[in-house]
């Protein structure tokens, strides 16, 4: 009985591993092209997990909400702060520090 309830657990683990890279792909993605956008240069091209939390959605269904920091610069001289906020595997808000032009 042990091995199986190790063998889910494993199996559960496994299927969250994959879903939060999966999530981290799409907020990666998504974050690359808001600086684009902003015309600023995503340092490090790397985003870090930062929290997670449960939350619902605006049809009231339970959702992971993940956060994610990475650092930008303007100018290319300095580095500022921003996060983008995930809720399932849609991006929710991107948020930056204010920075130079």
């Amino acid at each position: 009985m042990n091995s199986i309830v190790l063998i889910g657990l494993l199996l559960a683990a496994s299927a969250y591993w994959f879903n939060f890279q999966s999530v981290k792909e799409i907020a990666l993605h998504a974050t690359r092209t808001h600086c684009r956008a902003m015309e600023v240069h995503m340092l490090d091209d790397y985003i870090a997990a930062n929290g997670i939390w449960f939350r619902r959605d605006k049809h009231g269904k339970w959702q992971i909400q993940r956060t994610f920091l990475f650092e930008f610069s303007s100018t290319g001289a300095d580095r500022y702060n921003g996060k983008i906020t995930m809720l399932g595997q849609r991006v929710e808000t991107i948020y930056m520090e204010p920075y130079r032009i």
